[in-house]
């Protein structure tokens, strides 16, 4: 039976975000320059903590780690697209937060999923080309458990 990655069931999840079209057409590490490109940054797991119970079972708090970009028109000098982009950049902060909050986002754990939280966050203007091209980046986490019990 085939189960879908970690990394897929987030792109999944982030392509029913309303604001935007998030889904189509989304890459991963590797970003086109042109206005609409997205693409999904994996930047590994990183083991939080680590408890070993009398049994020997060991559970295991991880966090991963993705950063999203986003390529969009952005002329200088535009205030009006500029202050569009920031709005877009924040509602997708709060999205994130309210689907995590009523437990919507994907979990990746094996125990206390209802603890789990996906956050977004530092999202910004990363850089601009001379060809009137924004990139934007929301540096996604997601902490959760694992528990590995021994036989």
């Amino acid at each position: 039976m085939d189960q879908k990655s970690d990394l897929d069931r987030l792109r999944e999840w982030l392509g029913t975000y309303p604001g935007y079209d998030l889904a189509a057409n989304m890459l991963v590490d590797y970003l086109d320059s042109i206005p609409g490109s997205k693409s999904l940054r994996p930047g590994g797991l990183v083991e939080i903590s680590r408890n070993e119970d009398i049994l020997g079972n060991v559970t295991v708090s991880n966090q991963y780690n993705f950063g999203l970009y986003i390529a969009v028109a952005k002329s200088p000098g535009d205030g009006a697209g500029a202050a569009y982009n920031a709005d877009w950049v924040l509602d997708f902060q709060r999205w994130v937060q309210q689907q995590s909050i009523t437990h919507r986002a994907p979990t990746f754990g094996n125990i206390d999923q209802q603890q789990e939280r996906i956050k977004a966050q530092n999202g910004e203007l990363y850089d601009t080309d001379q060809d009137g091209v924004g990139l934007y980046i929301v540096a996604l986490s997601a902490e959760f458990k694992e528990k590995y019990e021994v036989i």
